[in-house]
């Protein structure tokens, strides 16, 4: 009953518009594209029938359901102010051949929408629950440069008790969280953009859970080390152990969580500057309990020295002071990534090479049939 050839157009009509379109016999309306909350709460009728609603001007899907007659004054003009979209379908030889400026070819629906946000100057942002999909604000008037903070910062607003840090703002409800710093105008939306929040619950400083976490293990180790009376028993409260090493354990122990605990005021940086609060205590339970775990049996009255005397002791000692320093170096680096790309690529490839050695060792003991030319990490090189 239709022809055959189909047209599919996003446009942004006006009442007016609208109602000169359906009148147009060539046309028929098929669907009103706006989003699934606003289809839930309006239902995609003729816009002639609500010309008072706000979200009348709306992105339109509109299909042609006809051929336009040669030499028409439509096939000469074509739909004014329309945006081609057209996924996929290819239009009829004699339909007008427009600017590439105002068109979006192979259905890049972004492009398209970006250009009719920069000729409209603002957007529009809803942002719904990504549970409940019910609509928690409308931003009106949004910049097209800005960012998902400053879209952060605006909602923090409207719902005080949801800071920046405790939200999660995403595309699709089950997608990933937009970056702080992407633009509005870059994202697959057009200029009615549709969000999902979602909450994160109570949030806490990275700064602050390395704190507690390596604050508890210091003070933990001395409560062993001093032994006070409800952890060995009364008749062993607040003695000594006759063992040097037990001291010496105590040192490096301490040195250990100091040094930590310096680093993380004065060297480390933090990607994302919170995490949720519930975790603390899985985080401080790990280190406490090993802390409790390890003082107990090194401070304890039946300790024994080791079997090798001081040869394992100054062994040990000079491992450890080995592995502090390079933990330190590591932090370091890891501090100074955005600045130091180079380095820290290098560092990653000795490990992996050293990594790959071993491995390219044993294929060749183990495997008879294994090619000996072949090379551990780069071809024809190592």
């Amino acid at each position: 009953m239709f022809p055959v050839h189909c047209q599919l157009y996003f446009c942004r009509l006006s009442h007016e518009a609208t109602s000169e379109l359906l009148k147009n016999p060539e046309t028929r309306l098929i669907s009103c594209s706006i989003s699934a909350t606003l289809k839930a709460k309006y239902p995609p009728v003729p816009l002639t029938d609500r010309p008072q609603n706000r979200h009348a001007r709306r992105w339109v899907s509109i299909a042609l359901l006809s051929q336009p007659a040669a030499g028409s004054a439509r096939s000469r003009r074509g739909p004014a102010a329309w945006t081609r979209a057209g996924r996929g379908v290819r239009a009829p030889p004699d339909w007008p051949q427009r600017g590439a400026r105002g068109r979006c070819r192979g259905g890049r629906r972004r492009e398209a929408a970006r250009r009719m946000g920069t000729r409209a100057g603002f957007f529009e942002v809803e942002i719904l629950d990504w549970k409940t999909k019910e609509q928690l604000c409308f931003l009106d008037k949004v910049e097209p440069n800005a960012t998902i903070r400053e879209i952060r910062l605006m909602f923090h607003k409207l719902y005080p008790r949801w800071y920046p840090a405790r939200q999660s703002i995403k595309l699709d409800p089950k997608g990933k969280s937009l970056r702080d710093e992407e633009i509005l105008q870059h994202l697959p939306v057009g200029t009615t953009a549709t969000l999902y929040f979602k909450d994160l619950g109570p949030q806490i400083g990275w700064t602050t859970v390395f704190l507690i976490e390596y604050t508890g293990p210091l003070f933990i180790y001395f409560l062993f080390y001093f032994r006070m009376p409800f952890v060995y028993g009364l008749d062993e409260r607040f003695t000594s152990s006759p063992h040097p090493v037990v001291n010496l354990a105590c040192i490096c122990h301490s040195f250990h969580y100091i040094k930590r605990l310096i680093e993380t005021v004065f060297v480390h940086r933090f990607s994302h500057g919170t995490m949720p609060l519930r975790n603390i205590v899985k985080n401080c339970l790990y280190y406490w309990g090993f802390a409790a775990w390890l003082a107990y049996y090194i401070n304890h009255p039946l300790y024994t020295p080791p079997s090798y005397g001081k040869k394992q002791i100054n062994f040990a000692v000079i491992m450890f002071l080995l592995c502090e320093a390079g933990n330190f170096s590591i932090h370091v680096a890891l501090s100074d990534l955005q600045k130091n790309v180079g380095l820290f690529t290098l560092l990653c490839f000795i490990q992996m090479t050293v990594w790959a050695k071993d491995k390219h060792c044993t294929y060749l003991r183990e495997f008879k049939d294994y090619p000996s030319l072949r090379m551990p990490i780069i071809p024809f090189l190592l």
